[in-house]
C-alpha cells in the first residue's frame, strides 16, 4: 500500500492518496487516521500516521498543516 499526503493547500488541508486513489483531504493527523481505517489498515492511530514508513510526506511532514 502506498500513501501520499500532498501538501497543505489554501484551506490548509492535504490531499490524501492512497494506492493511486485520492481519498479526500485531512485537516489533521485524526483525519489521515480515519481515512487509513476506511482503506484498510487496522489499528492505526495518530503516532501510527507520525512514524510509518508507508507514508510519504509532501510539502512537510505529520507537523505542517498550514492553519
Amino acid at each position: 500500500m502506498r500513501v501520499l499526503v500532498y501538501p497543505p493547500d489554501e484551506d490548509g488541508g492535504r490531499r490524501l492518496r492512497v494506492d493511486g486513489e485520492i481519498l479526500g483531504r485531512a485537516y489533521g493527523l485524526r483525519d489521515i487516521t480515519e481515512f487509513l481505517r476506511r482503506a484498510g489498515i487496522e489499528d492505526v492511530g495518530e503516532t501510527y500516521v507520525e512514524e510509518s514508513g508507508l507514508i510519504e510526506w509532501r510539502g512537510g511532514g505529520p507537523e505542517a498543516w498550514g492553519h
